[in-house]
């Protein structure tokens, strides 16, 4: 996550438990550093305004103003962005011995920390909800995805008031927050106009939301909300929403950056890739013909030996048995394994189309001239690795 004075580190593997609140508190613990020199109590949100002594003079011209109040970031505070993708597994990208080609993750891993034991809930609004809030899922009422929520207790779909989102505690310390792509944190009973609103992306931190709300969407022809309010995608023959999604983000945090320079800002850029529909350029799939013919069963071996390899996994680490409920590829018949490899070919392409996107964002903000202050932390929603 964000630190102030960022510096290359070696690429390493660190075993160590990460949970989700600690992975949130390394950002959370640089609000206070500035306190004193600022004389702003940070412990309660929102800050309250000081008191002013009671102003006597009638003549205005004989009073001087006080200052106006306002919350800015402690000093020196970075900016934040978290890329979040969906349904990859620990042994699919490059970065960690598989065979889905992602540079923009690899270049990530090299100059930061690579996590190999890093926790998820193992399912999509469980994690996430984990994740931008450091609270446990339960406590977020999010037993399972926001369609299965019952009147149990854990599992009603329904953030508590007593739970504050990540976005709305950076928000309330001076930043700008915004948030891109798949959210799927809003129960499905309150996604209309109607509301209540409460649990929507704009009432949960986020100064800005483009993205959709529930789990999965067309990436051909999504259905987009900006903020509130739904949108039409652009009727382009050539149209992705990945694509669109980073459109929006680098123009959002180039139009914060240049308003207000000083002002670090916090992006949650979540994609709705490798969720399902897996809808890709057919060039990206055609870059992975023939690379899973020899089927699922070769291809676990061959990344259980780059990962020892890699140092991903310890040397003397035994890989499971195949779970008897996944058949043999030897099991398959011909007309099986042909449609069954076409579907890792896709899948392969868009991990790699997801990534070319994801280094668009890296490279805006390298033109932006605020990479060295900017941490990006890479994850996935899965029982899967994550990247700083």
């Amino acid at each position: 996550m964000g630190r102030i004075n960022p510096r290359p580190m070696k690429s390493e593997v660190v075993t160590k438990n990460w949970s989700v609140i600690h992975f949130l508190t390394v950002i959370v613990s640089l609000l206070p550093l500035a306190i004193a020199a600022q004389q702003i109590d940070r412990t309660v949100l929102p800050v309250p305004e000081p008191q002013l002594p009671t102003i006597t003079e009638l003549d205005a011209r004989n009073v001087k103003a006080p200052p106006r109040f306002e919350v800015k970031a402690p000093k020196g505070a970075p900016n934040v962005v978290v890329v979040l993708l969906d349904d990859i597994g620990f042994g699919q990208s490059s970065t960690f011995g598989g065979p889905c080609k992602m540079p923009t993750l690899d270049k990530l891993a090299a100059t930061g920390l690579r996590y190999n034991d890093f926790h998820t809930t193992a399912l999509c609004s469980p994690t996430r909800t984990a994740l931008l809030t450091g609270r446990n899922h339960h406590v977020n009422n999010a037993g399972a995805i926001m369609e299965l929520a019952t009147g149990f207790p854990g599992n009603t779909g329904i953030r508590p008031q007593s739970v504050s989102p990540l976005a709305e505690i950076l928000r309330l310390n001076g930043y700008s927050t915004a948030a891109f792509g798949k959210y799927h944190e809003t129960p499905p009973w309150e996604v209309s106009v109607s509301g209540p609103l409460d649990r929507w992306p704009t009432h949960s931190g986020f100064d800005k939301f483009y993205g959709f709300i529930g789990g999965e969407t067309n990436q051909w022809a999504p259905a987009i909300f900006d903020g509130t309010n739904r949108v039409e995608p652009p009727h382009d023959p050539n149209y992705h929403f990945t694509v669109d999604m980073t459109n929006q983000a680098i123009a959002w945090m180039q139009a914060q950056h240049s308003l207000t320079p000083d002002k670090p800002f916090f992006v949650y850029f979540a994609t709705g890739a490798l969720h399902a529909p897996h809808h890709v350029p057919k060039d990206y799939i055609d870059r992975y013909k023939g690379k899973f013919d020899q089927g699922w069963d070769a291809l676990r071996d061959q990344t259980f030996a780059k990962q020892k390899q890699m140092g991903v996994i310890p040397a003397n680490t035994e890989l499971t048995k195949r779970p008897k409920e996944i058949p043999s590829w030897d099991s398959q018949t011909p007309d099986q394994k042909k449609l069954e490899a076409r579907q890792m070919e896709t899948f392969a392409g868009f991990a790699e189309h997801t990534d070319e996107q994801v280094g668009r964002l890296v490279d805006a903000l390298q033109e932006m001239d605020v990479r060295a202050t900017t941490e990006p932390a890479q994850k996935v929603d899965r029982k899967a690795p994550i990247t700083r």
